[in-house]
Parts: structure tokens; C-alpha cells; sequence
């Protein structure tokens, strides 16, 4: 955890599961913003681990589309920002990460790598560079984003905090989504706002809705301007994650589901 004075690595196996729900307040706060880069993942583990929500976050690989999307570049559909590649834009800190790659290598070699104790001088520096930087990129980020932008932001980063939070609730034990800011000028164009929306899918049919190499949710993804997450080996495998515009979702589930029928 990254503050403008220092760094602290909160080891959850040393502390154990007191010491990750004394960060609760503070990562569940509606108060204090938290800058993570693609959070899904990290939620999903604060969530199922801790029983924690994580709320009001800024997502840095969100924020950096929404950038761009602002300046009039056009990103693939399949294409999100690396925190590496981030890291190493000029514009936000051009500083090279190259012992993450080594940290990943290691990581597939021994799955278990993070769970070595002591933490090694590498663990150490790869917690704490995976952290320190992003207060200034966050900084650097909010000064470009517009106020339309900024509100799509949040509520997208609302979306990806729960979007691998499966219960049996609908999520209706979540934050409500951040509503229109009313400092957004009347002229301007406020996109529809966007959902998140679960499919289930139906054993043997994951390779019909993913298509070859991709080619099925790439289109679907090009043709309704939404991003599909699917969860693969880390699970859930058997849904879909869609998030999106309400109407392009709903025509995104409706090809999908038709997908799911195919002979």
C-alpha cells in the first residue's frame, strides 16, 4: 500500500487474516480513493478472502482507455494497458519495469513464489515497485480526463471491483454506482451509463462463444463497443463478464446466447 510519504507491504500470511481486515475501513471507505491497476482480480481475492468490497477505486488500465478514447485514438477491442507498459509510457512515467517479467517467470515455475518466506530483496522490491508509482500517474491521469470522463471512471472502476464477486445476491450488498456528477456542464454529452452483466454458460458450449483464436467474442466485442472478461483457468470458467452501455450490453448477451445455441 502506496502513501506519498512511504510504502507497506501488508504480508497476509505473517499477519494473517486480522491484519488484511484492519485495511477494511480503508479499502471499503467511500473516502479514501485507491489507485490500482486493473483491480478485478485483486477484488476478487479481498472479496472471497476477507469478505471485503472494494470501493472507490481509480483504475489506472480504465483511465488510460478512457484517455485515450478522449483524444480521439482507437485501441483494439483485445487490447488492454500493461502495468509494464504503462509504467514505461513518458506520459505518465517512463520508467522501465523489467523485473517484473523475471518475477512472472519465477511465478509460473513455482506457483506457490509468493508464499515463500522469508520474503526475498527481489519479493520485496517487485511488492513494492507494483505500488509506488501510481500516485503520480494517478495525478498526472486526473489532470487530462474530463468531468464526463472522470464520472465514467469511477463507475467503470465500481464495475470492475465486482465484476468476479459472484453471489447469490445480485451484488445488491455493493455500493451503489456513482450517479451523474451535477458540475457536469448541461451541454455536455453524457454517455449511457454502464452495467456489468453475468452469463451463465451451458458445459461445452465456452468454445462456441469464444470462437477460434478468439475470433467470436472479438466481433461481438467490435460490433457492441463492450468489454467481455471471461474467467478462464482462474475461474469462474463456466460464465461470461459483460460491462457496458446498457443497450450495447443487452444486444452483446443477445448474440452471445445465440452463440450458446449453435449446432
Amino acid at each position: 500500500i502506496a502513501f506519498p510519504d512511504a510504502v507497506y507491504l501488508v504480508d497476509a500470511i505473517e499477519g494473517g487474516k486480522e491484519l488484511v481486515e484492519a485495511c477494511k475501513p480503508a479499502l471499503e471507505s467511500n473516502h479514501v480513493t485507491k489507485v490500482i491497476h486493473d483491480c478485478k482480480r485483486d477484488s476478487e481475492a479481498l472479496y472471497f478472502q476477507f469478505g471485503i468490497k472494494l470501493h472507490n477505486v481509480m483504475d489506472t488500465q480504465i483511465a488510460y482507455s478512457l484517455i485515450e478514447e478522449q483524444e480521439g485514438k482507437k485501441r483494439a477491442y483485445d487490447v488492454y494497458i500493461s502495468f509494464v507498459s504503462l509504467l514505461a509510457d513518458p506520459r505518465y512515467c517512463g520508467m522501465p519495469y523489467p523485473e517484473k517479467e523475471e518475477v512472472r517467470t519465477l511465478l509460473r515455475q513455482d506457483p506457490n513464489f509468493w508464499k515463500n518466506r522469508p520474503l526475498s530483496e527481489m519479493m520485496i522490491r517487485a511488492a513494492t515497485d507494483d505500488v509506488r508509482f501510481l500516485l503520480n500517474i494517478h495525478e498526472k491521469m486526473m489532470e487530462k480526463l474530463s468531468k464526463v470522463s472522470s464520472w465514467r471512471l469511477a463507475v467503470r472502476s465500481e464495475l470492475y471491483c465486482r465484476c468476479f464477486c459472484i453471489n447469490d445476491n445480485q451484488q445488491a450488498d455493493w455500493p451503489p454506482l456513482p450517479t451523474v456528477p451535477d458540475d457536469i456542464e448541461a451541454e455536455a454529452r453524457v454517455p449511457e451509463v454502464d452495467i456489468l452483466s453475468l452469463l451463465d454458460v451451458p458445459p461445452g458450449k465456452m468454445g462456441r462463444v469464444i470462437g477460434r483464436k478468439g475470433s467470436s467474442i472479438m466481433a461481438v466485442k467490435e460490433s457492441c463497443n463492450v468489454e467481455i472478461h471471461i474467467g478462464g483457468a482462474k475461474g469462474p470458467p463456466d460464465r461470461v463478464f459483460i460491462i457496458g452501455p446498457v443497450k450495447e450490453v443487452r444486444k452483446a448477451e443477445a448474440i452471445l446466447r445465440g452463440r450458446m445455441l449453435e449446432f
